[in-house]
């Protein structure tokens, strides 16, 4: 991987209360601390300065941008929890990925399990993979690539980006996944763009959004 430099911009908090924070995470930032003190920035210390009570529920890949929910008490934290466990909250990513990507919509129903010798890695396995799908609907076509929505109906890691590999159409900008000219932009072109869920305190439903910076 090269150098970890995450950005240094204000986090942008699109919701507080006295249960959840959500935010907009920003791309090249982790989630969690990594291995080392290097890789001890992430978005999680960055919340908790602001926030000290709260508490880890779901992540996003580092490279990933957009919608991250925190839990302000256990009590919240494990409802949320089990909410992304039984997969009932709903998740829509923006992605710009390489090519002409073809039907429209569609769904990508292939299990994943970590490519061992290449970790952190994932791969399509149908042996030993674990169930993983994904829906898409394009947008819109650009010139060498497609503007899709993708809609996972898992949480596999790397999922959208291998599910999207395995269709021939690589997300841009992605340093694990893309080659050549796919590869060639200033950052992976992910984005969570909206959260679904049920709020921690009475079970109202709750949609968060974060626009596309791309």
């Amino acid at each position: 991987m090269d150098e970890y430099a995450p950005p240094t911009d204000p986090i942008k908090v699109l919701h507080e209360d006295h249960e959840i924070v959500v935010v907009d995470k920003p791309s090249g930032l982790l989630s969690v601390p990594g291995k080392g003190e290097h890789l001890a920035d992430c978005l999680l210390s960055r919340v908790q300065e602001a926030y000290p009570m709260a508490l880890l529920v779901h992540r996003l890949d580092r490279d990933t941008s957009g919608v991250m929910i925190f839990a302000l008490s256990p009590h919240a934290q494990r409802h949320l929890g089990l909410q992304f466990e039984k997969r009932q909250t709903k998740k829509t990513y923006v992605a710009r990925v390489w090519g002409r990507l073809e039907p429209r919509k569609g769904t990508v129903d292939l299990p994943l399990i970590v490519d061992w010798p290449n970790r952190p890695k994932q791969m399509v396995c149908h042996e030993t993979g674990k169930p993983a799908v994904t829906d898409w609907r394009v947008q819109r076509y650009g010139e060498d690539e497609t503007r899709v929505r993708l809609m996972p109906k898992t949480g596999r890691s790397h999922q959208l980006r291998v599910h999207m590999l395995a269709l021939g159409h690589p997300i841009l900008g992605d340093p694990f996944y893309a080659e050549g000219a796919a590869r060639e932009f200033p950052r992976l072109m992910l984005h969570s763009e909206e959260l679904r869920l049920r709020h921690p305190d009475g079970g109202a439903g709750m949609t968060f959004r974060a626009k596309a910076p791309f």
